[in-house]
């Protein structure tokens, strides 16, 4: 199958000049090579709902172990490699710290990455340059396919996930777009439909979108069969919407002595869209406290047409005090004595 090269940003195949920006030759006279997403027909993509898609960046240097070790290296000061207890089920809260539950150091966690249970995140890979690069021909390759429907594509960020199996990520939802690439192993992804109020109420999504609580976004093992079902692996990308509920597991049955981790990356972005439903969310939260049933984002375009500059009002003033408080805030607890003070 061939793509048009407007698809793809071209990096070389010669070894790669790590650290100065993206991938560039490293030899004189070599062949580029393409990255990219696609769709197997392009014209029934759209940003609105979940699409099974394919990428080959699963041979892109910066997305192998070694290069993703280094790069937890260069996370560890920022906290932004995050750990899960050990025995997690789907249906847990998905809850993550950025210290290792048995004290392993990152060096020691990748030696051992390919021992059962093992799992490891790196949160917000963008801000190291040549990720934030990488994470940018990503988007790039679908770009003029979601901004049809959703303009405005802004704060792309970067979450790797690095398991050996068995392992899971509990069941979520996320404010952003998300672009899920495997690129390593195998994994199953369920993702469901992000307008299912069956599997997440509306008050829910509220909740997440204004207050940041998943109390709850839970998951029930008969919700299951409403979800879409994807055996991923290396070279399989799905998109989905804000809000679209999913997890993951990876069973054991496919591991062979040195292909024993799971590796995926999920690459999420905000647009126009996804802010003005956010402000929408806002408006409704306000009519709820105030005993009324605001229809849900969607469901009446005429309400979100009248709520969503109100919310942009909303978010500013809460945007505004937050910042007028914040000195107070420090303030008070300087002001406090320190533990064994008295």
């Amino acid at each position: 199958m061939s793509f048009p090269a407007s698809m793809f940003r071209a990096v070389t195949t010669a070894e790669p000049i790590i650290g100065e920006g993206l991938c560039t030759g490293g030899l004189s006279g070599a062949q580029p090579k393409l990255y990219g997403i696609w769709a197997d027909d392009p014209a029934s993509f759209s940003a609105n709902r979940i699409a099974a898609l394919h990428h080959n960046f699963h041979e892109h240097p910066l997305f192998q172990v070694p290069e993703l070790a280094r790069l937890a290296r260069e996370l560890v000061p920022f906290k932004q490699c995050r750990f899960i207890q050990p025995g997690l089920s789907q249906a847990s809260t998905f809850t993550h710290d950025s210290e290792h539950p048995g004290g392993r150091g990152i060096d020691e966690v990748f030696q051992r990455i390919e021992e059962p249970g093992s799992w490891i995140a790196l949160y917000n890979i963008e801000v190291v340059p040549r990720y934030a690069d990488l994470l940018a021909i990503i988007v790039d390759s679908m770009r003029s396919r979601v901004e049809r429907e959703q303009p405005g594509i802004f704060n792309v960020n970067g979450f790797v996930f690095i398991s050996a199996p068995p392992s899971v990520t509990p069941f979520h939802i996320d404010r952003e777009n998300n672009f899920w690439l495997q690129l390593h192993g195998r994994k199953t992804l369920n993702v469901w439909d992000h307008s299912d109020r069956v599997v997440v109420p509306a008050d829910a999504v509220e909740d997440f979108i204004v207050g940041h609580s998943l109390t709850k976004v839970r998951f029930r093992e008969e919700l299951r069969e409403r979800s879409r079902q994807f055996e991923s692996q290396p070279g399989d990308c799905v998109y989905f919407p804000s809000t679209s509920p999913h997890m993951t597991s990876s069973g054991p049955g496919w591991v062979r002595p040195g292909d024993g981790v799971s590796i995926s990356i999920g690459v999420t972005f905000y647009t126009s869209v996804t802010c003005r439903v956010a402000c929408i969310h806002q408006v409704n939260r306000l009519m709820r406290k105030m005993g009324m049933s605001p229809a849900f984002p969607g469901e009446s375009a005429a309400a979100d047409a009248l709520k969503a500059p109100v919310g942009r009002l909303v978010g500013r003033a809460r945007s505004s005090l937050s910042r007028m408080i914040a000195p107070l805030r420090r303030a008070r607890l300087a002001a406090k004595a320190p533990p064994r003070s008295d």
